[in-house]
């Protein structure tokens, strides 16, 4: 039996130490699945932190595994969108990715040594591809290409999205449509007639308007060709589009203010909806490259993805349009994939996350919700009674003259009943964390997370908060950011903090902010409006809008467009709501946290802001990660960040953590 000890909030000792946050911060991706001769293979992908961040392909089949199928060094992962996602797909036999070193797409049959199939640029990562599929014939890949050439960037300012072919076996790209400033998932029908895509131009976002494309198809061993080219849905938000047995191309569309399943039949022209979901949409943010949110089973049905309030549930579409929900203890869905269409197979291959362990990947039987777990969930060693389970908050705030939602997950402090603290002493309360996810247009998960759970085991209260203009909660809320970027989002945290507060569940003195990128910027944003924070940390979050406005990667060259207004007929604005111009209004502590090689929000955005609190003598500290871009991948550096934020958060609030943690070098007015 585990002694009892007395520590204050924040000092528990915890067995969810940083390092095991990042052992255990294993990213899965797919999954993916195709038959072979003894059955089937499952493939998904892995995102090492203790291999540099390397991505591995791994693959499960009937005679077991899982077996990596990618050898160190080689990663697959693509810089495309600089974001990535659909860095690799499956053929009838061939696997294809990108490798993250070269960018060039390569070919692996088996065990064989992979081979590269598209060319050497002349420049490093001149050339960068995605999001492919293989024609039906086996001759050809059809994908997304950018061009990072010098003389392409010259020329059109910027790099040059295009739906390209490439030979299967290897020759030069043929580019097929480079009319639009961005395509995305190309995807053949069965018989190999048809082929769909999305585009979208400057300044929608794909969650904006995009147009959902149709043409015939011909193919040979040596050339490859589109015909005339239908629009299917404009003006709207279209994705996980992909063609059934049936030869209909299903997608979904957010045009009734929810993402719903539609159907089009490319001979008639013809369009019928197949889902009016309200509430509830079967979609997502694409962020990334090979969002899939249903896939076909047997007897012509769908399983699909809902989401619901931000959190993800199974369930099977019929042919009559019937909805019927499958349990399972998953609470978010990170990809799904179908194990056959044929007979009355009714399983499907999920990644997914659950409240009380890491992410897995496993088949489920959708007829009866049996489970059978291919990849299991990192085995943490730790006593469940540690995991703090989500709480919704769901509150309605000022909004002008009326009011308007928001929502949050709120985390109490958890642990097992051997640990005493400091509650037991009248009136204590634990200190709080308040998180703002990325994006901004995102949402947060109910899922186990580590990295909160690294919080709460240690006696701190967390408020993850799903604030205006995130998405799970259908189009009208997604678009409350909608020229409010850095108000609303503000708004929405002190809300949730002060309601907590006000609750008597947080120590209203001792309260802080964190948040990464999108995030990072309401940090800054929400110390400068408010006194309701006493901390805040600031992961390579954005200081200067004008700067990231001129400063930033192309997928989200324009994206402030929509969330503060055009540049530069909305200077004003920007100017107004940049951080950076408003230093005179920090007055609380502040962490910044940055990588090195970051294009999305590059260090110059971190250390003007650190300059700026350097020369009013606040109290701070900055560390900056060498080799690490946006989202810190590699293993040492998450173990350092999130002990040295600890460490910081000891020091403004008083208390001693029980972690032995070696003090930020250079902090400035923070010394015990």
């Amino acid at each position: 039996m585990t002694e009892s000890t007395t520590a204050g909030f924040g000092s528990w000792p915890s067995p969810i130490t940083a390092s095991l946050v990042a052992a255990g911060g294993v990213g899965l991706g797919g999954p993916a699945a195709r038959q072979s001769a003894d059955g089937h293979e499952i493939w998904w992908s892995e995102l090492r932190p203790t291999e540099g961040g390397r991505v591995v392909l791994v693959r499960a089949d009937s005679n077991g595994g899982p077996s990596d199928m990618l050898a160190a060094p080689m990663s697959a992962r693509t810089r495309v969108h600089e974001y990535g996602g659909g860095a690799w797909f499956l053929g009838a036999e061939a696997t294809y990715f990108s490798s993250w070193a070269d960018q060039r797409l390569y070919r692996q049959v088996g065990e064989a040594e992979p081979t590269a199939i598209t060319p050497e640029p002349d420049e490093q990562h001149g050339w960068r591809f995605a999001d492919g599929v293989e024609t039906p014939d086996g001759k050809w890949v059809v994908c997304v290409s950018e061009d990072h050439h010098s003389a392409i960037t010259a020329d059109h300012g910027e790099a040059v999205n295009a739906l390209v072919a490439v030979p299967a076996q290897g020759g030069e790209p043929i580019v097929l449509s480079d009319r639009s400033d961005f395509v995305a998932a190309p995807r053949v029908s069965l018989d190999g007639a048809w082929i769909s895509w999305i585009s979208w131009e400057h300044p929608n976002m794909p969650w904006d308007h995009t147009k959902l494309l149709v043409a015939p198809l011909w193919t040979s061993a040596t050339e490859l060709r589109i015909g005339k080219v239908t629009v299917v849905a404009e003006g709207e938000s279209a994705i996980s589009a992909d063609w059934t047995s049936a030869g209909e191309l299903v997608f979904a569309t957010d045009r009734s203010g929810y993402w719903n399943l539609h159907a089009f039949d490319p001979e008639s022209k013809s369009e019928r909806t197949l889902t009016s979901l309200s509430g509830s949409e079967i979609g997502g943010p694409q962020w990334v490259f090979g969002l899939q949110r249903w896939v076909e089973i047997g007897s012509g049905r769908l399983a699909v993805v809902t989401t619901t309030d931000a959190v993800d549930s199974l369930a099977i579409l019929d042919a009559s349009g019937e909805i019927t929900p499958v349990e399972s203890p998953f609470v978010a869905i990170a990809g799904i994939s179908s194990l056959g269409r044929d007979g009355e197979d009714s399983s499907v291959v999920v990644v997914g996350h659950s409240a009380d362990a890491l992410p897995s990947v496993a088949v489920v039987d959708l007829a009866n919700g049996a489970i059978d777990t291919v990849r299991p969930p990192a085995d943490l060693g730790v006593d469940p009674a540690w995991f703090s389970r989500a709480e919704s908050i769901d509150l309605m705030i000022p909004a002008g003259d009326t009011t308007r939602p928001t929502h949050a997950f709120f985390y109490p402090p958890t642990g097992p009943a051997s640990v005493a603290t400091d509650s037991a002493v009248a009136g204590a309360k634990p200190p709080l964390v308040v998180m703002g996810h990325g994006g901004p247009t995102a949402h947060s998960s109910p899922d186990l997370s580590l990295k909160v759970q690294f919080w709460t085991s240690r006696g701190f209260a967390v408020a993850d908060v799903n604030y205006g203009g995130s998405t799970g909660y259908g189009r009208d809320y997604r678009q409350l950011l909608n020229d409010s970027w850095g108000l609303v989002d503000v708004e929405d945290c002190i809300a949730v903090a002060e309601h907590l507060a006000t609750s008597g569940l947080v120590d209203p003195d001792r309260v802080a902010i964190r948040g990464g990128s999108a995030g990072g910027f309401t940090v800054l944003r929400a110390l400068q409006v408010s006194d309701v924070f006493s901390a805040g940390t600031c992961l390579y979050g954005v200081a200067d809008l004008e700067a990231l406005a001129s400063d930033t990667h192309k997928f989200e060259s324009r994206y402030l467009d929509g969330l503060i207004g055009p540049f530069p007929e909305a200077k004003a604005i920007y100017d107004e709501r940049s951080p950076i111009n408003h230093t005179a209004d920090l007055s609380c502590p502040l962490l910044v946290l940055q990588g090195s090689e970051d294009e999305v929000v590059p260090p110059s955005q971190s250390e003007a802001i650190v300059a700026a609190v350097a020369e009013k003598g606040i109290p701070h500290a900055y560390m900056l990660f060498e080799g690490e871009q946006h989202g810190f991948r590699q293993e040492a550096t998450i173990v350092r960040s999130l002990e040295a934020e600890l460490w910081f958060y000891g020091r403004v609030f008083g208390f001693e953590p029980a972690d032995d943690i070696t003090p930020i070098e250079g902090a400035v007015g923070l010394a015990s």
